[in-house]
């Protein structure tokens, strides 16, 4: 199976992604990962890929594209995959339609991990990371005996910049307007199937291939 997965920050993907890619024996890829290879590989894409990034600007969409296209072509990829973080908008959804039938194939379904934006600020902003051994807690899901020190190595828990509310909000924005418009594109190809993403981890994952299932994954 040709999976996507989308959904907002905090909707759980990367767990899911985890899960999902293991029920269905293809491989996880993720668009950091890929990143991450090509740049320490050095690579003729990763050296493109850096100079943007040591320059502080966003990488192209075509550079993006090139590295999923070389990625998709590998051995592991040819009986399927599962796309995380990839596409994240509407013309790099188009990039990947193209890129698929080049190899002869199409995306299966897409996978929207649906959560309200209380509930992702609620998830995100209750994170606190320990100054030492670097393990995240959360205030509600998963607290520490004594608040703000980590029960692990008894460092301080400072909260992230990336997890105060108001940035998690301007997030939730960007995604609204830039990948939230994903759900119509593929709905459009009849291939998007929601799924209910709140509650606990193992509930989610068990709805998610009572779903795949129902696709004949």
């Amino acid at each position: 199976m040709r999976l996507v997965l989308v959904g907002p920050p905090g909707a759980g993907k990367g767990t899911q992604a985890e899960f999902i890619a293991a029920h269905l024996a293809v491989p996880k890829i993720s668009t950091g990962d890929i990143f991450r290879a090509n740049v320490s590989q050095g690579t003729p894409l990763g050296v493109e890929a850096r100079r943007y990034m040591d320059a502080g600007q966003l990488v192209p969409d075509e550079v993006t594209i090139n590295m999923v296209r070389e990625r998709l072509a590998e051995p592991d990829a040819a009986d399927g995959f599962l796309l995380d973080g990839f596409p994240r908008t509407v013309p790099q959804a188009n990039a990947l339609d193209k890129l698929l039938a080049d190899l002869g194939t199409a995306l299966d379904l897409v996978m929207e991990l649906v959560v309200d934006d209380d509930e992702v600020i609620r998830r995100l902003s209750g994170r606190r990371t320990c100054r030492g051994c670097g393990k995240i807690w959360h205030v509600e899901f998963d607290p520490t005996s004594r608040e703000g020190v980590c029960d692990r190595c008894g460092g301080q828990l400072f909260q992230r910049d990336d997890d105060k509310a108001e940035t998690i909000a301007k997030r939730l924005e960007e995604y609204a307007e830039k990948t939230a418009p994903l759900v119509d594109y593929y709905g459009a190809q009849n291939k998007l199937v929601g799924i209910d993403a709140t509650g606990p981890v193992e509930d989610v994952t068990v709805r998610a291939i009572d779903a795949l299932r129902s696709y004949g994954g």
